[in-house]
This record gives C-alpha cells, structure tokens and sequence, in this order.
C-alpha cells in the first residue's frame, strides 16, 4: 500500500529534504556555531515557519476537501479570494514585524551579543520582507497538491533550497557581519522570488468562474491550530535555547535537524499516504476495516525503531559528517550529536501520534490533538520559565511533549480502534531497539572511527527493519500492497 504509492513523493521528498540538509551543511561551514549564525538561522527560516505555521497546514486542512471534484474555474476563484486574504495578512505581519523587530529579536535569538543585536533586527526585517512571498507561495503550492503536481511541489523546494545555498556562500565569503546580513537578506529575497517563478511556471491555468463559498472561519482556525502547533514546539525549544547564549540557537537546530530528517521522510511520509485508506477505513465515523489503521502504525513505529538506533550508535559520526565543516567548532558539534541523541527519542511518540493523528482527522476529531499540542507548548514554555535553557535538557521537555501528546491521540481515537493495533509488533520492534544499543554499548562504537559508527549504525536500522518484517504480518501487508 505505501511502498508503490509512495515512490515518485518519496524520491522527490527526498531529494528536497537531502538539499535543505545540505544548505543546514553550508551554514555550519560559514558561520559554525556563533551570534553570526543564530542571525543566519533565524532570517533564513523564519518566513517558511511562519507560512508553515499560519497557512501551509491549514490550506490543505481547509482547500483540498473544498477544491475535491469541483470544476478548475471554482476552484481558481475559491484561490484567488484566498490568495487576497493572505496577502492583506501577510502585508500586516511584516508591518508588525518590522516595528517590533528589536524586542523580537532579543526573544528569539537571546544569546546574540549585545554588538550584533542591531544586526539581528536587521535580520529580521529582511525577513518580515519576504512573508507575504512565503505566504503566498504555500497557498499556490497546496493547489499543486490538489492537482497532484508532485514534482512541482517538491520542485519548488529544491529552488529555494538551491538560491539560499548560494546566499550562504556569498555571505560566508563577504568581509563583515554586516555584509553578511545583507547577502542573507537579499539572497533570500531571491530565493523567494524564484520559487514563486516556478510555483507560477507550474500553476494549472484556468478561468476563474462563479466563486464557491468561502469555509468559515471556525473551519480555519481549528485547522491553522492542528498544522500549527506541532510545528511551534522546536521552534519554541530552539529560542529558548538561544537564551543559554551565542550560538546555542544555531546549535540546537543543527541538533534537530538530525531528528527532522526520519522523522519528515519516514514517519510523516507513512501517515500522509497512509491517509486515504485509513479515511475510506472511518466510514461514518466508525472503524470498518482495521487493516490500513495496523498497517500505518506497524510501518511508522517500525522506522521510528530503526531511526532511534541508527542516531543512538552513528550520531556522532552523522553529526561529524553533516555540520562538521569549516568553521564549526569541535565543542559545539559535541553538543549537536549530544543533543540529537537525546532528541532522537522522540521519534517512537511521535510515529505513534502521527498515525493516529490521521485517524482523527478521518474522523474530523482534532480538537483532542490540538489540546494535546498546546499542553505540550505549555510544557516548553513551563521549562522556560524555570530557567531551562540547555538543549539536552529541551531536548528531553520536547519528547514528553510528544509522549503526551501520543498518548492524548492514542485516547482519542476510540476503544475500537486501539483494540486493532499491532501491540505485539510494537513490542517485538522496541525489544530488538533495545537489544541493538545493549549490543552497542558492549560493543562500544562510540569510541569508533566515523565510518565504523556509520556502518554501524546502518546494519542496526536494517536489522530492525528485516527482522521485525520476517515476524510481522502487518509490515509484510504494508509493504506489498
């Protein structure tokens, strides 16, 4: 079921994730782990975050269901009202960003020096600069997806990623910290601009017609609420990591970075095509067939496993190889492997809930996810009112976060259909986890040269994989339809 339907997303996801690690790379090779980097991180990322945030999750909560089976010309104009919101949005956010630019950046990147401080406004406003182009630029990527222009899609991401490689480059080289933030500035203005020349070059042309109704707003904010605050927990972790000092930020998201990767192309990629059949499964808000609910959960928990153990026994090597270039400093790539490490267990909770997660929206019951999520951000922002700043230590408030929320989703998707998931291959696969890193740490290939540990790392997450599909039924099923 997933591997055939997935194949072309996965290629194409992959190939834009692999990119945007590479331009994560290109970061810690110029700047390495200093206030200049945190300035970098935050100018480069903010904008897709807040579109992400704001817009991206919500469009495709709100427009797909909308858009399905009307003709082009109501889906264009539905597009353009829309298209017209955000923008009167988007040209007050970066009002608002742009005036408060200087109280902001001290919030979210508190660990700058004082000297650079005037630079991180500056950073920031550039940024503001480029939102109403983020946010447009998901809305015109959500009708790709409901035209299923993958490649376009994904296209899209591999422009922007390429354009902000080149900034980094060209900022890398320049002579100041001042010059530095005007080359990020205007190459991501750049990168902007092109992925919207492509997103445009891609976009379906069509007439628009009588206009449908627009989906109200209660509609819009359960949905910006459900795409939104998973996406808001690593982005509140990593600026309350900044306060612990210069170039805590930049650290910290190095360090998530290494969790992101399987959790974007592994775990999420499984619940997102596991999602028509699990919806078709939740016929009249009741469980039918319990086949494609066990399949997802067996096929994500199974891959959160393998993920665990490859980061527990390759991370350091990992981090060596993706951010241990140019200017980074040794120290600060410690934290980073450290940090990953501990990041990396969040994966389990999170393969469970993003399964689950799909059976609820299925059943158009999200309120219990988003209430999940917001006591998690309350649980962040808990830490950080105590005074908890280190990254291992966020690292671990996030996965009880996310445990939480499991649990949360787990609860609410009904007695039924918690009695038809895999229990025993999610013991068998956490057992063999277990088992690995025993192995490991008798073993001891932390002490190993990289290539070793990546070698490692790489038959442990195959073990998991082949010995829990030799014993699993549910996987074998997954993985041939």
């Amino acid at each position: 079921m997933f591997l055939r339907a997935g194949a072309l997303s996965l290629a194409l996801l992959l190939a834009s994730r692999l990119l945007g690690v590479v331009r994560e790379s290109a970061l810690a090779a110029a700047f390495g782990s200093s206030g200049l980097a945190d300035l970098a991180v935050l100018a480069l990322t903010l904008p897709d975050w807040i579109a992400s945030v704001l817009a991206s999750g919500a469009l495709a909560y709100v427009l797909l269901p909308a858009w399905a089976g009307q003709a082009p010309g109501h889906v264009a104009a539905l597009q353009r009202r829309v298209a017209i919101g955000l923008l009167a949005g988007a040209l007050a956010l970066t009002l608002a960003l742009g005036l408060l630019r200087h109280p902001l950046a001290a919030w979210l990147a508190g660990g700058v020096p004082a000297a650079l401080q005037p630079l991180a406004a500056q950073a920031l406003w550039w940024s503001a600069l480029a939102v109403p182009a983020a946010l447009l630029s998901a809305l015109w990527v959500t009708r790709l997806q409901h035209e299923r222009d993958f490649a376009g899609m994904y296209g899209a991401n591999l422009v922007v990623n390429a354009a902000l490689i080149g900034a980094i480059a060209a900022a890398g080289l320049s002579g100041s910290a001042a010059s530095a933030v005007t080359a990020l500035g205007l190459g991501l203005l750049a990168a902007m601009g092109l992925r919207l020349l492509w997103l445009r070059w891609r976009h379906p042309a069509a007439a628009p017609a009588a206009p449908m109704a627009t989906p109200a707003a209660p509609l819009w904010l359960w949905a910006m609420l459900a795409a939104g605050l998973p996406l808001a927990l690593p982005f509140a972790a990593r600026s309350i990591a900044s306060q612990a000092g210069e170039g805590a930020l930049a650290t910290f998201n190095y360090a998530w970075k290494l969790v992101e990767l399987p959790l974007v192309l592994a775990i999420q990629l499984v619940a997102s095509l596991a999602f028509p059949s699990i919806a078709q499964a939740f016929a009249d808000g009741r469980l039918r067939d319990a086949a494609p609910l066990r399949q997802g959960f067996a096929l994500a928990w199974t891959l959160a496993c393998a993920a665990v153990a490859a980061l527990v026994i390759g991370g350091p090597a990992l981090a060596q190889l993706l951010f241990g270039w140019g200017r980074m400093q040794p120290q600060a790539l410690a934290q980073v492997a450290h940090w990953g490490v501990s990041g990396s267990w969040g994966l389990l909770p999170q393969a469970l809930a993003a399964v689950a997660l799909t059976a609820l929206a299925a059943q158009r019951r999200m309120r219990p996810a988003v209430a999940a999520y917001a006591a998690a951000l309350l649980l962040l922002l808990a830490a950080a009112a105590m005074g908890v700043a280190d990254g291992f230590v966020l690292m671990q408030v996030l996965n009880a976060g996310h445990a939480l929320v499991a649990l949360a989703c787990l609860l609410a998707i009904g007695p039924q259909a918690r009695r038809a998931l895999p229990w025993a291959l999610f013991a068998r696969s956490g057992a063999m986890l277990l088992a690995v890193l025993l192995l490991d740490r008798w073993l001891g290939f932390g002490g190993a040269a990289a290539a070793l540990q990546l070698l490692a790392a790489a038959l442990a997450a195959l073990a998991i994989v082949l010995l829990t599909l030799w014993r699993s039924a549910e996987l074998r099923q997954a993985l041939r339809r």
